[in-house]
């Protein structure tokens, strides 16, 4: 039940590949709407359709989170055009709600910190953030909520595209999960097992690395469109959650809107170590607290001191967003 005091978002994330849409009156969407980013008439359609359902309520509002401007610029002008509401963006109307300790000037994209926002809001504690994209990425939060960065690969996709591109004989094809035997018996099937394997093995090398340098293995959340497809049997995988970065935009929205609202929120998140479920979400497994060489190694107190943990003290050069 909505709380007559919280605001109702529309959340808009712009992508690479797609837009991803979806109303919010609480913590969980109430519909989420996916269109691929050529469709920019069916994305302004979507959108126009879903503000119908809470553009009657009081302080209703659009929050737009873009990587690709190219895309996001035209959905917002025609959505400024045709709608009477407050349209706001992240980050440049408010910030994602997470601290971060990078290099100075350092600027990840603002669909990383959502993801590190909306997973540690949920989890409060440690955590590692896969989102399997256009591009992947594995992003690591500190159990004091403080996003450290990462590594970022290239997709699925984009590799196929790249062995296309960049070589004589390899020829262009589509991206199928593979089947059958452990090894390919051609070209297309070779293709398909090493972006497939290669992209597993990248976050299996990724999550263990952060886990040996934390002294601990955190909570690992995956996201993204291949996410499901890449990771729903893996067991370092805790939980899939396809629409992570649009609750990071739906909770910069309430914190920066309705501060006491989201205050409550973290409140109550604070008691559930568990993402609320959707159709399309996968169950969560038990967090796995050792690996290997870890298996005796103590995860860190979350009231450690926190400059420890960063493998430095903070300075004015630091970058980080911790004081």
């Amino acid at each position: 039940m909505q709380d007559s005091t919280t605001s109702s978002i529309l959340a808009i994330q712009v992508g690479n590949s797609r837009i991803k849409l979806a109303t919010f009156r609480g913590e969980d969407p109430d519909e989420t709407v996916f269109v691929a980013k050529e469709d920019l008439t069916g994305a302004i359609e979507a959108a126009m359709r879903l503000y119908e359902t809470i553009g009657a309520e009081p302080d209703s509002s659009i929050v737009v989170a873009s990587v690709n401007r190219a895309i996001s610029d035209p959905l917002v002008s025609a959505l400024r055009d045709q709608l009477s509401c407050d349209l706001f963006s992240v980050p440049e109307d408010m910030p994602a709600p997470i601290g971060t300790c990078l290099d100075a000037g350092a600027r990840p994209g603002i669909d990383r910190l959502l993801n590190a926002a909306a997973a540690y809001a949920k989890l409060r504690q440690a955590c590692i953030v896969v989102d399997a994209g256009t591009c992947i990425t594995v992003d690591f939060v500190d159990g004091e909520g403080v996003f450290h960065g990462g590594a970022i690969a290239p997709g699925l996709r984009m590799q196929l595209k790249a062995l296309h591109e960049h070589t004589a004989a390899l020829p262009a094809i589509d991206f199928a999960p593979p089947e059958g035997s452990a090894w390919g018996s051609n070209t297309r099937d070779a293709m398909i097992r090493g972006v497939y394997h290669g992209a597993r093995g990248l976050v299996w090398r990724l999550i263990e690395k952060y886990a040996e340098q934390y002294g601990g293995f955190p909570v690992v959340i995956a996201t993204g469109g291949d996410a499901a497809m890449l990771f729903a049997e893996d067991e370092l995988i805790n939980q899939i959650v396809p629409d992570l970065v649009l609750r990071g935009i739906a909770l910069s929205a309430k914190s920066a809107l309705d501060p006491e609202g989201g205050e409550a929120a973290h409140a109550s998140r604070a008691a559930t170590s568990a993402f609320s479920l959707l159709p399309d979400q996968v169950e969560p497994k038990p967090a796995r607290r050792s690996l290997r060489s870890l298996a005796d190694a103590a995860a860190p107190e979350k009231g450690h001191d926190h400059g420890h943990e960063h493998g430095h003290e903070h300075g004015d050069d630091c970058g980080c967003g911790q004081d």
